[in-house]
């Protein structure tokens, strides 16, 4: 197994001609047509993995309706079990090859913008979307949108490795597959473009405007050419929100981010209750589907994403008693299917789940004017607050619900919603689903905004090797004789093993009158080191926090043997470059030759 790791992970090296190459790196019209080409192969990517989902759908659940689950009744219960818990017993043990084949976890988009300059694995990812697709496949209660976006960006990176693009286009690319995949999952360009902005690539900028926007656009065209123009879930009420309506769409927000929160920490519960249970890992999708199976029995609305279940409550045919039962048993099954270690994300959960919502609390609301008199518009204004809280991007959601609407007299609710949404998570809770996950993994990311140029910029890159030393018995005169005052500015001391007993100014030194004194009676900083893995940031606290101009670089706190020296000002003026150079990229300053 050990060799077929190896094999599998052994990287291929593909190159573009240099003329190509050459063609993308200095024309911005050749990169947003690069990115359009991403964007496309986004679009197919969807197009395969949806239908492969709604197949396994309609041979698991003996279905005729194209595979759409949500939108039945009932099941059988036998049924139920036998797909759910089979399903899950295959991705249990496709889990067991995958963590033999992989050394490490597959790097998500975010992370990899964040952390790893866009770069992606594409092995990696496909083993991840296989898994995704068993999962949803089975009835899992998550959606496809996280497979999406991970083979979609992964082949972005692929292909910007391949033309050999800036640090800052490959992050673009890796977006720009993100974009096509949202874009033409949902049928809403606008909102796949601010996805990419927003959760891939972490900021907007004019420079990514173009090649972000035309591989969406593309995203949604390979949809269309295929299966024609999506049927939207338009709502044909004309509501347009005034000031009397305010405290009502403000109720209703809150009340969804605080059950968004709610869900959010329950999913980590149900994590840590099926690591407590006496089951190896490859069995715990099995009793999560189990269980999941005795909710979609009588409700085969949790099952899978919920895409015909949103529908029928647009539509009306859901009374809010029901929708709110329904909210229950949803967030209960989406809760067990994540931890029980089924593969897929929540966004389009989320959508169903804040329709679900708003239409309960709507109709609890509205006889207290705390909530619109429409629960149509409730079930929307729900669907924005929650997507809002658990993906955490308020742009994205804000166009994607005036785009599968199709109604623009909605966008004051929707914003106002979205907003307080946001601010309550914030201020509550810290992190969208995406960025809490990190945080439970000892990550420190909240966001894709590059921050791998800074924990790249370590000590041990910064620091000079060459120091001027002691050893601590040395007297004043031996130093003083040694180093004159214009050999310059100060001396290591250390200990006959070669461990670091402090740090002496020459100029200090030669303030004191020569004597047989050791030269340790003089040293300062004895506790104040850096660490070759420190980060820039880190070493900058660490001057501060000692006073200190200069601090000395030990192996480790153990040995304390020196390796060099580091000085505040370089590290300032290295740490200040680098963020300029980021501000230039974001404004597209030189980017492009004219």
């Amino acid at each position: 197994m050990g060799r077929l790791s190896e094999g599998w992970g052994r990287r291929v090296a593909l190159h573009v001609p240099p003329a190509l190459r050459v063609l993308v790196r200095k024309s911005e019209v050749w990169l947003t047509i690069l990115a359009g080409c991403v964007g496309a192969l986004g679009g197919l990517c969807v197009l395969i993995v949806t239908n492969i989902t709604l197949l396994a759908h309609s041979v698991l659940y003996g279905l005729h309706n194209g595979g759409r689950l949500s939108g039945l009744p009932s099941l059988p219960l036998w049924r139920c079990v036998l797909a759910l818990g089979g399903g899950g017993l295959v991705v249990g043990l496709f889990g067991l090859l995958v963590s033999r084949l992989l050394n490490r976890r597959p790097v998500d988009p975010v992370e990899a913008n964040a952390l790893h300059g866009g770069r992606m694995s594409v092995r990696e990812s496909l083993l991840l979307v296989m898994q995704t697709i068993l999962s949803n496949g089975a009835g899992a209660s998550i959606g496809l949108e996280a497979g999406y976006t991970q083979i979609s960006a992964a082949l972005g990176s692929r292909i910007g490795q391949a033309f050999r693009v800036r640090r800052e286009d490959l992050r673009m690319l890796v977006g720009a597959g993100a974009a096509g995949a949202i874009g033409a999952a949902f049928d809403a360009p606008i909102a796949g473009a601010f996805y990419a902005f927003e959760l891939i690539i972490g900021t907007y900028s004019i420079a990514a405007l173009c090649p972000v926007a035309v591989a969406s656009v593309v995203g949604v065209g390979v949809i269309h050419l295929v299966h024609g123009h999506h049927a939207t879930n338009a709502l044909h009420e004309n509501w347009h929100m005034g000031w009397h309506d305010c405290t009502g769409v403000a109720v209703l927000s809150i009340s969804c981010a605080l059950s968004a929160i709610a869900m959010m920490y329950c999913v980590t519960q149900t994590e840590a209750f099926f690591r407590r249970f006496p089951l190896p890992a490859w069995g715990r999708p099995v009793l999560g589907g189990a269980l999941v199976a005795l909710i979609a029995a009588p409700y085969p609305s949790v099952l899978s994403a919920g895409h015909a279940g949103m529908g029928r409550v647009l539509a009306g045919e859901v009374v809010p008693q029901v929708a709110l039962l329904l909210f229950v048993m949803k967030a209960l099954a989406s809760c067990l299917s994540i931890g029980a270690g089924f593969r897929g994300g929540l966004f389009f959960a989320s959508l169903y789940l804040g329709a679900l919502a708003g239409e309960g609390y709507g109709a609890l609301l509205a006889p207290y004017g705390l909530a619109p008199d429409s629960l149509a518009i409730c079930a929307v204004l729900g669907m924005s607050a929650m997507a809002v809280a658990i993906i955490g991007g308020p742009m994205t959601i804000i166009c994607m619900m005036l785009e599968i609407t199709d109604n623009a007299s909605i966008g004051g609710g929707v914003v106002l919603a979205s907003v307080l949404s946001l601010l309550t998570v914030r201020r509550l809770f810290g992190y969208n689903f995406a960025t809490w996950r990190f945080h439970l993994r000892g990550e420190t990311i909240r966001s894709a905004v590059d921050v791998g140029w800074m924990r790249s910029l370590t000590v041990q890159r910064l620091m000079r090797d060459r120091v001027r030393s002691l050893p601590v018995s040395a007297t004043v005169a031996q130093a003083q004789a040694l180093y004159p005052l214009e050999t310059g500015q100060r001396i290591i001391v250390m200990d006959s093993e070669g461990r670091y007993e402090g740090m002496v100014s020459i100029a200090e030194l030669h303030l004191a009158p020569p004597s047989d004194k050791p030269i340790g009676q003089l040293a300062h900083f004895k506790d104040a080191v850096l660490l070759p893995t420190m980060s820039a940031r880190d070493a900058v606290e660490a001057f501060a926090d000692a006073e200190a101009d200069v601090l000395v670089v030990v192996e480790d706190h153990q040995s304390r043997q020196v390796v060099g020296q580091l000085s505040e000002q370089y590290t300032l003026r290295r740490y200040t470059a680098e963020l300029e150079r980021c501000r230039r990229e974001l404004a597209g300053e030189d980017h492009f030759s004219v």
